[in-house]
């Protein structure tokens, strides 16, 4: 058998930015990456799946501003990475558009000028936007919306916003190729090559695939969306823990945005506001979404997931306390069936159409079209024990040389951040170097570069 120093599993762009890492900062010999399907970032990363968004936590209003200050670095690793590679292939990757998150109505413009007076030194190029500097960026917002509604929007015009975490994926590859051939260091990429189980034995890993044999490591490090809770629950690890897969949809109009336009977070939700967004892959078009469904499905448009789903759901008391506590709200009770329907073909466009004509009120349903094949599955956990919902990055470590990771948003902003805590983890458990002077210098510097007080301490980097 083939033995690794770190295997990792899971080809998304949480994976192939820890590949990245080990290969660029860090004098392990042999590093491998596991992927079920013929290619990298075939499921959420895939560019069609996701929001395309690179999150900085300023227009997101369900950010508190110490988790704004931890994305708003990760986001900048994604932009100081893409901006050292070539033109042509930078562009391939990250884009600039204006972006803005709109309050409508004297409430939620209240909210954002009281934000705006605790994030503004965080985010020195956010600025406030009356109708008039609206209007300059986003006409369609203003036109036709009666002079009697209030309006006002946060945003910034020339940051890199939007990701093709897709091609992002297919770069970490290349490169981690590329500074493993220097350093005479193993990096293998398998490609179609599904996980069957993972065993440990000894002091070693033993990982099964379908079809190339058995592989060792002395570490893992699974990143495969909800099927890594599948993997941990296989070996006895995160039982506390339940996976609630949400799906997310989208609709195309004319390209009516110049760029992206979120709106006020429901405090009472825990799913994102609707926003529209240019789409990277299909140009000439707006974007519109996300509406959320639960799905009994770990990969949307995957069918073969329905039994792994009811693996990972884990039926159980605090499984339903927690749901029921979720239902107990009358503002989510309501968002679960307003977006059940919009699933209904006729009934959605009409029904979502409702929604989106808060950010262009002259919106009609003939301009609306749902995005069929577009969106993907968020791997939600349910903390069993405390009964609810965990919101965000959810990360299993047991401490024997193993860890399981769960991204859902933003976990393709976070996963060179993501991948920095495996990283010290792997660094810490293997005793190997890492040359923090070249992480420094490629990943936080440049024209993004972030104070001192921005930047998390080395220990809080080997927490979990």
């Amino acid at each position: 058998m083939k033995t690794y120093d770190v295997l990792i599993i899971g080809g998304g762009v949480s994976g192939t930015a820890l590949l990245y890492q080990l290969s660029r900062f860090t004098d392990l010999q042999a590093i491998g990456l596991l992927e079920k399907y013929p290619q990298v970032a075939a499921v959420n990363s895939k560019s069609c799946n996701n929001s395309q968004t690179i999150h900085q936590g300023d227009i997101e209003t369900n950010y508190t501003l110490e988790k704004a200050r931890v994305t708003k670095r990760t986001a900048c690793m994604i932009v100081n990475y893409a901006t050292k590679l070539p033109a042509e292939e930078r562009d391939n990757i990250i884009s600039k558009y204006p972006k803005m998150v709109l309050g409508v109505g004297k409430t939620e413009c209240d909210s954002l000028r009281e934000r705006f007076k605790t994030f503004k030194e965080l985010y020195p190029n956010l600025k406030e936007l009356g109708r008039e500097g609206i209007a300059e960026i986003e006409p369609k917002i203003v036109e036709g919306r009666p002079e009697s509604e209030e309006i006002y929007a946060l945003g910034a015009t020339d940051e890199y916003t939007a990701c093709n975490y897709h091609t992002l994926s297919e770069s970490f590859i290349k490169n981690a190729k590329k500074f493993s051939e220097t350093k005479n260091q193993t990096c293998d990429v398998m490609l179609a090559t599904p996980v069957t189980k993972i065993e440990k034995v000894g002091d070693i890993f033993q990982v099964h695939t379908e079809n190339a044999g058995v592989m060792e490591a002395k570490y893992i490090v699974v990143a495969a969306g909800g099927h890594s809770l599948l993997f941990a629950h296989q070996m006895g690890y995160g039982k506390d823990f339940a996976c609630l897969p949400m799906a997310g949809s989208y609709y195309f109009t004319p390209q009516l945005l110049q760029g992206k336009v979120y709106t006020v977070q429901n405090p009472n939700l825990p799913f994102a506001a609707v926003h529209g967004d240019p789409d990277v892959s299909v140009p000439g078009k707006t974007r519109f979404g996300p509406t959320a469904l639960v799905l009994p499905v770990l990969e949307r448009h995957n069918l073969k997931t329905f039994l792994d789903f009811w693996k990972v759901f884990s039926l159980s008391s605090g499984v339903m306390k927690a749901l029921w506590k979720l239902l107990k709200v009358s503002d989510i009770r309501r968002y679960i069936f307003r977006n059940f329907m919009y699933e209904v073909p006729f009934l959605r466009e009409r029904l979502f159409l409702k929604e989106i004509k808060k950010i262009i009120p002259t919106l009609e349903v003939k301009d609306i079209t749902f995005a069929r094949g577009f969106g993907g599955i968020r791997p939600q956990v349910i903390d069993k024990k405390q009964q609810k919902l965990m919101m965000g990055e959810a990360k299993i470590n047991p401490g024997t040389g193993i860890v399981f990771n769960m991204t859902p948003s933003p976990g393709g902003t976070s996963c060179l951040g993501n991948a920095e805590k495996d990283m010290y983890l792997i660094a810490n458990f293997l005793n190997c170097n890492i040359d923090k002077q070249a992480f420094e210098e490629e990943l936080l510097s440049g024209e993004v570069e972030l104070r001192e007080i921005d930047r998390p301490s080395e220990n809080s980097l080997a927490e979990v």
